[in-house]
C-alpha cells in the first residue's frame, strides 16, 4: 500500500464531501426560488487493481443529480400573470440574443416593452393567434416569439362574423314579426347596429331580415323548421351581410341554433367579433395555455397560445445560470405540445411552483458531509504522519 496513495485516497474523500456540501449549499440558498429543482450528490467509488497480499487504495467520484421530476408544492398568486406547470412539462423562454431554455419558473410580468419575463429575464414564447389556430411542429420550437402583451393596444377590428338564435313561438300567426339587434364594428372601429326581422310568412316558415341601420346593406333569407323537432333545417343556415365598401367588411350570421318551439320569443345567443379601439386593461391566461387581452371596453381578444415542451429525460437537462435548463445529448430530444393534451402537465394560473428543496432533508445531508469531511481528514493526517515516521528514519 502506497503512502501517497492514502494521502490521495483522503483527499478524493474530501474534496467529494466538499462537492456534496456545495450542493447543499446551492439548495437551501433556493429554498424560496420559484421554479428551483433540487440537486443531489451520488458517490462511486474508483477502486484500482490489485494484486495478491496488496492493496492500492483508489478514491471517490461524484455525480451530481437533478430532481427536476420532483413536483414542487403550489403557491397562489394574485397575479394573472403568474403561471405553473402542474405534472410534466416546462416553458419555453428566451434570453435577450433569442436563444430557447425551458424552465418551471413561471412568475412573469411585463417589461417596459409589454414583453412577459420572470425573475431571471428570461422572457415567455408562445404561438401568436393573430392568423388562426398556431401551426405547431412537435419537434422543434419554431415559430414562437415572445409574448407580449401591449401590442393590441388601441387597435380596432372590424366584424366578419356573428351567430344569433333565438326561439320563434311555434304559435305564432302569419305576417307576427319578433326583432332584435347586434352590435357590429366598421374598419375603424366605429359600432354599428344591424336589425333583425323574423316575420312568419307560412306554417314552419319565417323570413328573416338583416339590416345595416348606419350604411344601408341589407340580407334576407327563408327559414323552414321541422314540424316534429322544432330544429331549422338545413342546420347550418346562415345569411351573409353584404360590405359597405370601404366602411365596413362582409358579415356571415349563423342562425343554426334557431328553433321553433311552443315558447315565447327568447334570444338564446349573440355573438360577433370585432372591437372596438381600445387599450389593454390587463391579460388572462385558461387552462389550455390560451392568452386573452382584456381591453378597457370590456373585450377580451385571444392574441396567444402559450404550449409546454418535455424531454424523455428531464433529470439530465443541463442547469444553466437563472433558474433555466438547456438540452442536452442525454436529456433526449424536446416534444412540443399544449397543457392538458399528449401527456403534458396542466398549466395552473395565478399560482407559481416552489422550490422542491426540503430544508430538514438539506440540514441533515449537511452534518452528514461536514462529518466525512472530518473523517476523510483524517485519513490525509495519518498518512501525513506516517510519511513523516517513513523520513524520520534516514535521521
Amino acid at each position: 500500500m502506497s503512502i501517497y496513495g492514502t494521502m490521495r485516497t483522503g483527499v478524493s474523500g474530501m474534496a467529494a464531501q466538499a462537492n456534496r456540501i456545495g450542493v447543499v449549499a446551492d439548495n437551501m440558498a433556493n429554498v424560496n426560488t420559484t421554479g428551483y429543482k433540487r440537486s443531489s450528490t451520488q458517490f462511486s467509488s474508483f477502486i484500482l487493481n490489485n494484486q495478491s497480499g496488496t492493496y492500492n487504495s483508489g478514491g471517490v467520484e461524484t455525480h451530481i443529480r437533478q430532481h427536476v421530476t420532483q413536483q414542487g408544492a403550489m403557491q397562489y398568486t394574485t397575479s394573472t400573470t403568474d403561471l405553473a406547470v402542474n405534472g410534466n412539462g416546462f416553458f419555453v423562454v428566451s434570453d435577450a440574443g433569442g436563444t430557447p431554455f425551458l424552465t418551471r419558473a413561471g412568475s412573469f410580468v411585463p417589461d417596459g416593452e409589454g414583453n412577459l419575463i420572470n425573475a431571471g429575464g428570461f422572457q415567455l414564447m408562445g404561438y401568436p393567434l393573430a392568423d388562426g389556430d398556431p401551426n405547431v411542429v412537435v419537434n422543434s420550437m419554431a415559430g414562437l416569439e415572445p409574448v407580449n402583451i401591449s401590442q393590441n393596444a388601441l387597435e380596432a377590428t372590424p366584424s366578419t362574423e356573428g351567430a344569433f338564435a333565438a326561439n320563434l313561438p311555434s304559435g305564432a300567426e302569419v305576417g307576427d314579426t319578433f326583432q332584435s339587434s347586434l352590435l357590429v364594428y366598421d374598419y375603424l372601429g366605429n359600432p354599428v347596429k344591424v336589425d333583425f326581422d323574423f316575420v312568419k310568412i307560412a306554417p314552419n316558415q319565417w323570413g328573416v331580415t338583416a339590416t345595416d341601420t348606419v350604411y344601408g346593406p341589407t340580407a334576407a333569407g327563408t327559414m323552414t323548421f321541422d314540424p316534429l323537432t322544432g330544429g331549422i333545417t338545413p342546420e347550418d343556415f346562415e345569411i351573409t351581410l353584404p360590405e359597405a365598401p370601404n366602411l365596413r367588411p362582409e358579415i356571415t350570421f349563423s342562425h343554426a341554433s334557431m328553433t321553433q318551439v311552443a315558447a315565447d320569443y327568447t334570444v338564446m345567443r349573440a355573438d360577433v367579433n370585432g372591437n372596438a379601439p381600445s387599450a389593454v386593461r390587463g391579460v388572462e391566461f385558461s387552462s389550455d395555455g390560451t392568452l386573452y387581452a382584456v381591453f378597457e371596453n370590456g373585450d377580451r381578444r385571444a392574441t396567444h397560445r402559450v404550449p409546454l415542451a418535455d424531454v424523455r429525460s428531464p433529470d439530465n437537462l443541463i442547469a444553466t445560470a437563472g433558474n433555466v435548463f438547456s438540452i442536452g445529448i442525454d436529456s433526449g430530444d424536446v416534444t412540443m405540445g399544449f397543457p392538458g393534451e399528449g401527456g403534458m402537465g396542466t398549466m395552473v394560473t395565478g399560482a407559481v411552483e416552489q422550490s422542491n428543496v426540503d430544508l430538514a432533508d438539506e440540514l441533515t445531508n449537511m452534518i452528514e458531509a461536514q462529518r466525512g469531511y472530518q473523517a476523510n481528514s483524517k485519513v490525509f493526517q495519518t498518512g501525513s504522519d506516517l510519511l513523516e515516521v517513513l523520513v524520520n528514519l534516514k535521521r
